[in-house]
């Protein structure tokens, strides 16, 4: 017997099966895609950290590695033994800081107050120097914005950013992403001069565009990006902000 396609139960019908094939297919190929997915998110991560301590491949340092290179120039620079997870003032060493997502530890915190926030913590070592890179992420104009920050053994200086951008405007927010734009944190000051912490405010009319100073915890704003700017400030006081127990106990 003929199957009468003009009859609305075979369109309905028809419709069903394809959404059901079709998304057993997207989930098959999701499912077996996850573990490249994961490893190549895990490779940025790692390319974004060794930017923010200043690691290249090439004579450019505003080149990032190379994604070939960048688990072999982590495990020389960071390694497992610099991978941290920051509870309040405590650390824990982990073999896989990666785990902790920014992002979702955020979310945890909005949903339950009580909630014991976990933050990774990256120390790298480079020509001697110790760099403390500190992963975070805020909200731009358009969508989330993120970033990685290292700081000195002191945790009183700026040694190096990274920003980066879902969404935001070319030509305006999406500078963020920029040499100009992150390298007025580098040798930027996050605390006032008694001391105390405070930030690095991304400011309009700072007075200061060439950013001579670094004891003004302020850089220059980008122009007609002030909402994106504003967004990268709250990200920087309060992603660093949380990392502030734990860096207390280190200078005992």
């Amino acid at each position: 017997m003929a199957i009468n396609t003009d009859k609305n139960s075979y369109t309905i019908i028809f419709a069903i099966v394809m959404v059901l094939v079709v998304g057993t297919v997207l989930a098959g190929t999701a499912m077996a895609l996850q573990e490249r997915i994961s490893a190549n998110k895990r490779t940025e991560k790692q390319q974004n950290i060794l930017f923010a301590m200043g690691v290249s491949d090439s004579e450019d340092p505003n080149e990032f590695v190379s994604a070939e290179k960048a688990q072999e120039l982590f495990d020389k620079y960071v390694g497992e033994e610099g991978q941290y997870i920051i509870t309040g003032n405590v650390a824990k060493q982990t073999t896989d800081a990666f785990a902790v997502e920014v992002k979702k530890e955020n979310d945890k915190v909005k949903q339950d107050s009580d909630y014991q926030r976990k933050l990774p913590l990256f120390i790298g070592k480079k020509d001697g120097e110790e760099f403390y890179v500190v992963p975070m992420r805020g909200n731009g104009l358009w969508d989330a914005i993120w970033g990685y920050v290292s700081l000195d053994k002191e945790f009183k200086t700026v040694k190096g950013a990274f920003f980066d951008h879902k969404g935001e405007t070319p030509g305006l927010g999406a500078n963020i992403k920029e040499a100009y734009f992150r390298d007025d944190f580098i040798g930027e000051s996050i605390l006032d001069a008694s001391g105390n912490y405070k930030g690095i405010t991304v400011k309009k009319g700072n007075g200061d565009p060439k950013n001579v100073r670094k004891d003004d915890n302020a850089v220059d704003a980008m122009a007609g990006a002030t909402i994106t700017g504003d967004g990268v400030t709250a990200m920087v006081k309060k992603g660093i902000r949380m990392y502030q127990p734990y860096f207390e106990t280190l200078k005992k």
